[in-house]
């Protein structure tokens, strides 16, 4: 995609070189075009470096191409972050002294901005009547957020992070082409714990990561997401809390999880059981810390009862036309191959989808790379992807959504 980055004069333009980072990492075709004022704060060697592209703020560079206008016209969105009220003022009054302003005025694309100044100025009537000018035709608003500001004041004023920034451009990028939008997911990630007492538990090293990374990737595609969240730290939950299509349920243990499961599953057109579910858990929990000296011998013997089989459940319960994809943390064991065991379990479960990886003391689980193998209904390998967990999850999500549009 062609996405043109505004940056003007606000202290804040330094975080913007993330958000360029972020969306060039992503494959886009980024162009920054800066303010005068915006180059005091990050030098334009800086822009040109990050985005791969050459950087100018005046009308008069390159006029052969007619960029003043050809920027606006080839944009697929256009972003400003920071936005400062001034920006703001000359975009609600239509003002075009610079590359920036030409842009916007020749764009028929759709353009996110990132306010940024201090309280006083955000709350001003002029700042606000700007931004219902704004709003009354179609720009899109990210924040701004409360927190700390320049000069040590705090309030309403703070740029948003670029995270949440590159989420928002990400979700309208692909907002024209994105088959989820307005479909319910339902997803679960992390690992399941279940207490033996009050301090003690059963449970696995499932950190969340990849479920959650499942959950953005569909709501970049549109859809709206119950995350089932089974015991997720909150620097991995984090990016889901921050984005407004996502709903968090936290579900702890197996039977948390499945009666959420039960609640939220009838009306979610996908649902992807990503999370690590404990296989096993004690009839009866102890009300008090089990003890040495309450234990009869040495050797301390625990019952274990299965749990429940939610992904079987969901499967014989299924809506018509749901799809439900199962995940698998797979050893293989020596004349075993990945495959075979996947193969295996999404005939036993029943799942239209079954995406498995092999784990052990240092891959898969707490890591930020995965491999992924990816099982349809007729037992075949339609995805094989290896990467980061956010690449992983993108080619889930992928094939998920071309399983949902076949005939």
């Amino acid at each position: 995609m062609f996405v043109v980055v505004g940056v003007t004069g606000g202290i804040a333009a330094y975080k913007s070189v993330q958000l360029v980072r972020l969306l060039v990492k992503d494959g886009h075709d980024v162009h920054v075009v800066p303010t005068d004022d915006a180059l005091r704060f990050v030098g334009l060697p800086t822009w040109e470096a990050i985005s791969r592209n050459p950087v100018t703020t005046s009308v008069h560079d390159d006029v052969a191409s007619v960029r003043h206008v050809s920027l606006g016209q080839r944009a697929d969105l256009v972003v400003i972050a920071p936005a400062t009220a001034n920006t703001m003022a000359k975009m609600a009054a239509g003002i075009a002294e610079d590359l920036l302003g030409t842009t916007l005025l020749a764009t028929r694309a759709p353009v996110l901005i990132a306010p940024a100044m201090h309280t006083e100025m955000w709350q001003h009537p002029a700042t606000q009547a700007n931004v219902e000018t704004l709003i009354s035709r179609g720009v899109h608003m990210i924040g701004p957020v409360s927190g700390e500001l320049t000069g040590g004041d705090s309030g309403q004023g703070r740029m948003a992070e670029p995270e949440l920034i590159h989420e928002s451009v990400t979700r309208e990028l692909l907002r024209g082409t994105g088959e989820a939008i307005g479909q319910h997911w339902l997803v679960s990630a992390g690992g399941t714990r279940e207490p033996l007492d009050p301090v003690r538990f059963i449970g696995n090293r499932s950190s969340g990561k990849q479920g959650v990374e499942v959950a953005l990737a569909a709501a970049r595609h549109g859809a709206n997401v119950t995350l089932l969240a089974a015991n997720i730290s909150q620097q991995i939950l984090a990016p889901a809390q921050r984005d407004p299509r996502i709903r968090i349920v936290e579900t702890p243990s197996a039977e948390d999880l499945e009666h959420a499961v039960r609640e939220y599953g009838p009306d979610a057109g996908v649902i992807v059981m990503a999370a690590a579910v404990a296989d096993y858990r004690t009839p009866q929990k102890s009300a008090t810390k089990i003890t040495k000296e309450s234990a009869d011998a040495p050797v301390l013997r625990l019952e274990l009862v299965e749990t429940p089989d939610i992904l079987a459940g969901l499967v014989e319960r299924r809506s018509a036309g749901q799809t439900l994809v199962g995940f698998a943390a797979e050893t293989p064991s020596e004349g075993e191959t990945l495959v075979q065991r996947a193969v295996a379990k999404r005939r036993r479960k029943g799942a239209d989808l079954l995406a498995a990886n092999e784990v052990g003391w240092s891959r898969g689980f707490e890591q930020d790379d995965n491999h992924l193998i990816v099982i349809d209904v007729d037992d075949e390998v339609v995805a094989d992807v290896a990467g980061t967990k956010r690449e992983t999850a993108d080619a889930l999500v992928a094939v998920i959504l071309g399983h949902i549009s076949a005939p």
